[in-house]
């Protein structure tokens, strides 16, 4: 990639302003997420349906990411990264407009083509303005993309709090993004497009990559299923009021969050292996505890393990996977990215459907065996690691 740079910029302002962006698309995911059980009140979904619905979002975001490739090598990344957070900011208010299961689905779609837009464009942005610096601030970006959804989920506890209406909600929030797209855009990198080589949309891991693959698509799927029902186990299985559902979801981001910034010096200590095994233990012990004792206060600090669980995960396995011997290390992360972003994509939505059959905590406990699943791949992975491996955290997150 080939970054033009204009002179009355400096580092630290395209630092700030791709910063920013990270911002603007974890805030506007995170405020949809924490309306979801409002929505599902409002437009009277079961679990099952719900389950569909959610299924719309992915489905979009996956479907945008030949036609977002193809555009980021048309154009500059700052143009495609101005029109996704606009578009971004327009669906948001249409998803508060939705009135029916149908319109839903409809607006969710592009909402994930809109995310998509963002997540390449912003990761373009990071490491054009990474060229700018000797040392690694790519964590801070992807920590930066974590606050912003903590931000968006108390903003959502606070609007629940008060009752104020999802429209009026998502209109709030999609003006004060769009004006911070406009003030910042210039302080962005302006990203030469550079055509690429015809290449398959996917493309699978080898034999070595398998195992990171499988522990990538084990976290994602955790990742995902709390960001998506984390607030409506809280309704249905805990039986606590809307406020303190919500508040639920804001204490799993917090923890999330923190464990992303304290990453880096945790695997410093205790190596990465070991620090991976923890990471399953949490989360297959945090919903083990929300499953067994559905009470509020051991609910939240089961959500809390979870959060810590999920942090660190997915990045450390891309630290590990990018020494291999087959495949460079941006098509190794590539080939390791496709099969996580199916935990990511197809776990949530099931856990709707298991759940209308046969309850949230089953849904629950199925998920809690995830947590299991990464403490047996990472003993199955090899002593020789690189201790000291920078953590990156991956583009697909956001």
């Amino acid at each position: 990639m080939n970054d033009k740079a204009i002179p009355s910029r400096t580092p630290q302002q395209y630092r700030i302003g791709a910063a920013i962006f990270f911002f603007i698309s974890g805030f506007g995911f995170s405020s949809w997420a924490s309306r979801i059980p409002t929505i599902q009140n409002q437009l009277h979904l079961n679990d099952g349906q719900l389950g569909t619905v959610l299924f719309a979002l992915p489905i979009g975001l996956m479907f945008t990411m030949p036609i977002s490739n193809w555009l980021l090598s048309k154009y500059s990344s700052r143009a495609i990264m101005l029109s996704g957070s606009l578009f971004l900011c327009v669906i948001l208010v249409l998803i508060g407009l939705a009135n029916s299961m149908l319109q839903l689905i409809i607006v969710l779609f592009f909402f994930g083509s809109a995310r998509n837009m963002m997540t390449l464009s912003i990761n373009t942005q990071g490491v054009g303005v990474q060229a700018l610096y000797s040392k690694s601030i790519m964590a801070t970006f992807h920590g930066i993309w974590s606050m912003a959804g903590f931000a968006g989920a108390a903003v959502g506890l606070v609007m629940v709090y008060f009752n104020v209406a999802v429209p009026y909600h998502f209109l709030i929030i999609s003006i004060l993004l769009a004006v911070l797209t406009l003030y910042f855009i210039n302080d962005t990198l302006y990203s030469k497009p550079i055509p690429q080589p015809r290449k398959p949309v996917f493309s699978l891991p080898d034999k070595y990559l398998l195992k990171f693959s499988l522990i990538c698509f084990a976290c994602m799927a955790c990742e995902n299923t709390m960001y998506d029902w984390s607030a409506i186990y809280f309704q249905k299985a805990v039986h606590a009021d809307k406020t303190t559902s919500t508040a639920a979801f804001v204490i799993y981001l917090v923890a999330m969050t923190t464990g992303r910034f304290f990453g880096d010096r945790v695997v410093t200590r205790m190596g990465i292996k070991t620090v991976l095994k923890f990471s399953g233990m949490f989360i297959f012990a945090g919903l083990v505890m929300a499953v067994a004792l559905p009470f509020v206060v051991t609910a939240m600090v089961g959500f809390i393990l979870v959060g810590f669980g999920v942090s660190c995960i997915v990045p450390m396995v891309f630290s590990m996977a990018g020494k291999s011997k087959n495949m460079s290390s941006s098509s190794a992360l590539a080939s390791i990215s496709t099969v996580g972003y199916l935990g990511f994509v197809l776990v949530p939505p099931l856990v709707g459907f298991i759940s209308q059959n046969f309850g949230l905590r089953i849904s629950f406990s199925i998920i809690a065996l995830f947590g299991g699943i990464i403490v047996y791949l990472v003993s199955m992975l090899s002593d020789h690691v690189e201790q000291s491996s920078p953590v990156v955290f991956p583009d697909f997150e956001e």
